[in-house]
């Protein structure tokens, strides 16, 4: 008899999350009820934000609850209706969880065709990571024709779009990113101008090199030394876009803040914080945008994709120990 596979939160994490956090559990699969599709998931985007979910406190959004499912994005497709506007087969994405089977009303969930690109693409640019960096860089960071913008965390989901749409846009564009091998990719690959490999490299002295008259526009997805370092290279007016702080998320003790923020004052600049889910009613114009350019070749996608929900959580870690390109997606249809 064919079962839902759950990870549940069973404890909320101090630090890095251990075996203890989560444990996967078999429950029946759901039965929609009048109004509601039962949808099995195909794969579950992975993103570090899952985990600033799972703590207490004020925050842009509700905390997993204990012995609930853990909240992700999703994709997969319809095997039971009982809803006026969804059919058998169609393909939809929202915020499923990581289970495979999930029975849902589809509000804020969006039909999309599997055919015109792979589901986990969906999950990718053409998803929430995709209208993070579009939104983040476009109507945050205010994008304009000319800018030098510098990128942390840019070989990861959101910063490899970003940086590809300030290069659409006609910007220079330098990525900060771990190893010789992202760095080669965002380069190479995605046609940055230049990359700062923030594990070997001097991070003052290539700052430098690379951004001689300073800076635009600061995309950061990192926090921590990182952000405090690019506060010294702002220009006037300077933007900077606090998407992510991944070097502090799973900090035992207090997050550390920028020792540098009267740049911000000195150069007239702006920080300010950004969230996708603010965008919502724009996701349709910016998709289309976006997948324009995936046509025409402008914009490249890259998933990094793992099998089985049973390996969530080594999944989940690559997040944080860096062992991944691109957006983070694992397959969980088996």
């Amino acid at each position: 008899m064919l079962q839902n596979k759950q990870v549940i939160l069973k404890k909320r994490p101090t630090g890095h999350p251990d075996e203890n956090t989560w444990s996967l559990e078999l429950n029946p699969i759901p039965k929609p009820k009048e109004g509601e599709v039962l949808i099995e998931q195909h794969y579950i985007s992975l993103d570090p934000a899952m985990r600033g979910w799972m703590n207490e406190g004020k925050s842009y959004i509700e905390p997993v609850e204990i012995d609930a499912v853990m909240r992700a994005g999703s994709i997969g497709k319809v095997i039971k209706s009982k809803h006026s506007k969804y059919q058998v087969g169609d393909c939809l994405t929202g915020m499923g969880g990581v289970q495979q089977y999930v029975a849902t009303n589809a509000e804020n969930w969006h039909k999309v065709d599997p055919s015109a690109a792979p589901m986990p693409m969906y999950l990718s640019a053409l998803g929430m990571t995709g209208m993070t960096a579009y939104f983040g860089i476009l109507e945050v960071g205010k994008l304009k024709e000319g800018d030098i913008v510098l990128i942390s965390g840019a070989a990861g989901a959101v910063g490899s779009v970003v940086g590809q749409i300030a290069k659409i846009k006609g910007c220079r564009v330098i990525g900060i990113a771990g190893g010789k091998e992202k760095c080669d990719y965002l380069t190479n690959e995605l046609g940055f101008d230049g990359a700062i490999d923030y594990k070997s490299d001097d991070m003052i002295k290539s700052l430098k090199e690379h951004c001689p008259k300073g800076i635009d526009i600061f995309y950061d997805n990192v926090g921590g030394e990182i952000l405090d370092l690019a506060l010294t290279k702002l220009r006037r007016n300077a933007r900077v876009v606090i998407c992510g702080a991944i070097s502090q998320y799973n900090n035992k003790a207090n997050i550390k803040g920028p020792s540098n923020y009267l740049s911000l004052l000195v150069n007239r600049a702006t920080m300010q914080g950004m969230v996708v889910f603010d965008y919502a009613d724009q996701y349709g114009k910016a998709a289309k945008e976006m997948g324009q350019w995936l046509v025409e070749g402008k914009l490249k996608s890259k998933e990094d994709i793992y099998e089985g929900i049973e390996n969530f959580r080594e999944t989940y870690d690559r997040l944080f120990t860096g062992k991944k390109l691109g957006k983070l997606v694992l397959k969980v249809k088996e």
